[in-house]
């Protein structure tokens, strides 16, 4: 086969991978369309949108690049604290309190801070990663704490008041627009992430998931590659992050509490690691679960969310868009 042949295939193999299938429209079509069918649910609909976006961070880091971490509630809390003291800082002055500025000014830090502690997190194997990115995060807590006279300490960051949106929108006191702006740069984020994942690059973050010393042997700069998804996952945690404080007008230390780490890599493993879409899924199956768990049984909820995250880890290989998948192979199979 000639090497045309074999780059025009290579090409073809690449452009049906990253077309867009009726499902996934669909999905959007109906994310934003909640807003308009359940209005009054604005507020829980943002934090989903959110909380999907931290998780698709989480899983460009751990579903494609392989390292694991304890501590990329870190980069959230950062991106928070840096959208937040801007907007303060900016305060009826354009274009330092628009929000979008302040999205573009906590990608950038957590960015830049997600390269630099890459360096330190990619020099071991997989529990030396878990302690170094969990020491991280606790050194960035207990900095926000010690730093009171920037962060507001444990009365949090007071005067957090972004402008309108683009000039245009304000935050609307039932969370529409907030749902809309956040779910809108979760698609925008969305989109760039399923084509990097979906492209050579991408497809070297796999090999090296699967086999580094492979990968290295084949000529893959596996450092400089999981240095550069380490920062990418950090920038799109930060972007969350800014978007929390933005929409809630307030930053605490909870945004660098070790449950936020937690939760995100249990929403990442409960919707599909490696996958992009299951970290949505994870999101909104996550957050659904909790409202109703809570409501019903305020004591033992995370029991009940627990164990059912232990049975669908131990019966479901790929979380839950691997049992939607198998369930698609079963009636797939009967039909024939």
């Amino acid at each position: 086969m000639s090497t045309g042949r074999r780059t025009s295939q290579a090409m073809s193999w690449f452009a049906n991978r990253a077309r867009w299938r009726w499902p996934e429209i669909a999905l959007w079509i109906a994310a934003y369309a909640l807003v308009i069918l359940f209005p009054s649910r604005a507020l829980l609909f943002n934090e989903v949108a959110i909380l999907a976006l931290f998780a698709v961070s989480l899983d460009i880091v751990l579903g494609y690049a392989g390292i694991v971490s304890l501590g990329h509630g870190a980069f959230f809390g950062l991106g928070a604290y840096a959208a937040g003291l801007l907007a303060k800082a900016g305060a009826g002055v354009a274009p330092l309190s628009d929000p979008t500025l302040g999205l573009l000014f906590a990608a950038l830090v957590c960015g830049f801070v997600g390269y630099i502690t890459s360096f330190l997190v990619l020099r071991g194997a997989d529990l030396t990663r878990l302690m170094v990115t969990l020491g991280v995060a606790l050194i960035f807590a207990e900095l926000a704490n010690r730093m009171a006279w920037l962060t507001g300490g444990a009365d949090g960051l007071q005067g957090v008041a972004p402008s309108k949106i683009l000039g245009l929108f304000d935050f609307d006191l039932y969370g529409r627009n907030a749902y809309l702006y956040s779910l809108t740069v979760l698609f925008l984020l969305f989109v760039l992430a399923r084509k990097i994942v979906q492209s050579p690059y991408g497809l070297s973050l796999r090999a090296i998931k699967g086999n580094a010393l492979r990968a290295r042997a084949i000529g893959i700069p596996v450092n400089r590659r999981l240095n550069a998804a380490y920062t990418l996952g950090a920038a799109y945690a930060g972007v969350a992050g800014a978007l929390l404080a933005q929409t809630t007008s307030f930053v605490s230390l909870d945004v660098l509490e070790f449950h936020r780490s937690a939760d995100v890599m249990l929403i990442v493993i409960f919707g599909g690691v490696g996958t992009l879409y299951g970290a949505i899924v994870g999101a909104a199956a996550y957050k659904a679960m909790y409202d109703i768990l809570a409501a019903a049984t305020p004591q033992y909820w995370q029991f009940w969310l627990g164990l059912a995250l232990v049975l669908l880890v131990l019966f479901v290989r790929g979380g839950i868009l691997g049992l939607v998948a198998e369930v698609r192979r079963r009636i797939a199979g009967h039909g024939k």
